[in-house]
């Protein structure tokens, strides 16, 4: 008897120890979490999406511990170079495939595309590159959010600072699609609210090879303000352009950017690019929270994060905490919970999704500094002023989001 005891007790210890050691690879067999970024590594916009965001949603990722409800979290990048066809096609096969999310997708076009299969198939689709309106606007959907900023926001900071500080006469250099468009209508609207008037706009294809025509014609046009509606390396040539014209920072006429990156400042040099003013919703340089990210991320890219980088680390950290918190990867699911955890990281100290897939945040006007006052490397801003979220996003009760705006009149 006392053999069987010693034999049953063998049995069970033995159990209890092949069940421990089955959990981790139990762990290890669940399918990945797959989340993919689309975005420009060989195109126009490659220097403010491309490696950069790539690394950005892997710092987010790596942070979570690279695994979330014991599935592990895969990464998988889209190099779209800056066309709507391939992103969306390449949507379409992902969520196909079983991947969870999509996030990024710099430009406008692109992203517009892919929202078009994201609400297709009811999938999430988080959006920190481009600056359309549409996106949370007639375009809005129960599996979409829109992060980093918008053509209003852009506008409501620069646009209506500019026409108050500067002039109130402006001409428009337009990338001819639908974030140039979108940016430089909400400009137009920022700057009659400021009492101002835009006397003329020239529009160029993406990737223009040749400013000279627009710029001699924002010259002859006599504006206070040059608006440059113009993104990446466009907007790099345009201001090259414009002050090889004559449009100087010593000069009468100003140049104002609706969206300028930190990477655009950079590859300009300050020489060149001082005394514009522009808008950011991130800064590295703000407080011990950006700086202390900033510098994790420049050790892996060798530049400073822009705002769209900065917005991808945001949404895929928010993102992750959602689905932890909602205990599934189902999109409906885990976007109630991106609403109603509060946004707090290093992009912003008090952001929120709303209801219509924005998440709304303070923006920050800059002017960039003239050489003499840059301290150290990637010194480049000056802080103007604060536009708080309220005041920089459009209301809710003017949105274009139907069931947003029914969904907040409800509450």
């Amino acid at each position: 008897m006392h053999h069987v005891r010693n034999i049953i007790r063998r049995a069970a210890a033995g159990a209890a120890l092949a069940a421990l050691m089955a959990a981790p690879a139990q762990a290890q067999d669940k399918p990945p979490l797959r989340i993919g970024l689309i975005v420009d590594q060989s195109g126009v916009y490659s220097a403010i999406t491309g490696k950069g965001s790539i690394a950005a949603a892997q710092m987010a990722i790596d942070e979570h511990g690279g695994a979330v409800l014991g599935r592990p979290v895969q990464l998988l990048s889209f190099d779209h170079q800056s066309r709507a066809d391939p992103a969306a096609s390449k949507a379409r096969e992902w969520y196909d495939s079983g991947v969870e999310a999509i996030h990024d997708v710099g430009g406008s076009a692109a992203a517009l595309a892919v929202l078009h299969i994201a609400r297709e198939k009811g999938r999430l689709l988080v959006l920190s590159g481009p600056a359309s309106d549409r996106i949370t606007g007639d375009m809005c959907g129960p599996t979409i959010a829109h992060w980093a900023y918008n053509s209003h926001a852009l506008a409501q900071t620069v646009g209506k600072a500019a026409a108050e500080r500067i002039g109130r006469n402006w001409f428009f250099i337009t990338a001819d699609y639908s974030g140039g468009h979108d940016v430089a209508r909400a400009a137009s609207r920022a700057v009659a609210s400021a009492g101002g008037k835009v006397v003329g706009e020239v529009r160029h294809p993406l990737n223009a090879l040749d400013f000279s025509s627009a710029v001699v014609q924002a010259r002859s046009s006599q504006a206070d303000v040059v608006g440059l509606a113009s993104f990446g390396n466009d907007l790099v040539n345009a201001i090259k352009a414009a002050r090889e014209f004559g449009i100087r920072p010593e000069g009468r006429q100003k140049l104002a950017s609706l969206l300028m990156y930190i990477n655009d400042v950079h590859s300009l040099g300050l020489r060149t690019a001082q005394g514009m003013l522009l808008a950011e919703a991130f800064y590295w340089d703000m407080n011990e929270q950006t700086r202390a990210f900033a510098r994790r991320y420049q050790a892996q890219v060798g530049a400073m994060p822009n705002m769209s980088q900065a917005g991808v680390y945001s949404s895929v950290r928010h993102y992750l905490k959602a689905v932890e918190a909602a205990g599934t990867a189902d999109a409906l699911a885990v976007m109630a919970r991106m609403r109603e955890l509060p946004v707090r990281d290093a992009f912003t100290a008090h952001g929120r999704l709303r209801e219509d897939g924005m998440m709304v945040h303070d923006m920050y006007l800059f002017q960039v500094k003239p050489p003499a006052e840059s301290r150290y490397p990637w010194d480049y801003y000056r802080l103007v002023g604060t536009v708080p979220a309220a005041q920089a996003f459009a209301p809710l009760a003017q949105s274009a989001c139907e069931a947003a705006r029914a969904q907040a009149g409800a509450k």
